[in-house]
């Protein structure tokens, strides 16, 4: 079955881009997109993003929209790798660029600093915290860098980084949504 939501804002505002079903991969809904992405107003234009976990892209294409220099998506799945690509062609977004693998092989490769970060695990495989600490420990991070963690709503985001800084943190339906800083 092919699902469709609506990029939200910037310059692709109301396109629609597609996503498959797959076990796991759930799309941040509108109004937590709608949210963060007001948090994010003033992180995003000429910035380095990573997506990972990228799923469907609602994350990376939304950041991307509004005006992030290069955005780099990691999933897994293959299907939804193609979801992406596809996307990313009819958007024509040449900042998009997408890395099959999985999320602890990509971040045990050749670190680049970004400047912020989407983080949507599978709720079920409760990877948010240690995937926090690969982030922070292997250097993927800039200085002062943004990072979106989502969770089940009632999980607690554990074992972070000693230098993160809780920004911003809501919940809406099922859904717990956080935004941190990494202090140098």
């Amino acid at each position: 079955m092919e699902n469709k939501l609506r990029i939200i804002g910037g310059d692709w505002r109301s396109r629609q881009i597609k996503f498959v079903d797959a076990p796991g991969l759930r799309p941040t809904p509108a109004r937590v997109r709608e949210t963060l992405f007001n948090w994010l107003q003033y992180d995003l234009v000429g910035k380095r993003c990573l997506d990972l976990f990228a799923g469907s892209g609602a994350l990376s294409f939304e950041a991307a929209s509004r005006g992030a220099a290069f955005v780099m998506q990691v999933e897994q799945n293959p299907e939804a790798c193609r979801a992406l690509k596809e996307n990313a062609l009819a958007l024509n977004a040449s900042q998009v660029k997408l890395v099959q693998a999985e999320v602890f092989r990509y971040l045990s490769g050749d670190a680049q600093t970004f400047d912020v970060v989407f983080l949507d695990p599978p709720f079920a495989a409760n990877l948010a915290g240690q995937t926090c600490q690969w982030l922070e420990d292997k250097g993927w991070l800039a200085n002062h860098a943004k990072i979106y963690v989502e969770t089940e709503r009632q999980a607690k985001v554990s074992d972070l980084p000693e230098n993160w800084q809780l920004l911003k943190s809501k919940a809406a339906g099922e859904v717990g949504y956080h935004l941190f800083q990494r202090n140098t």
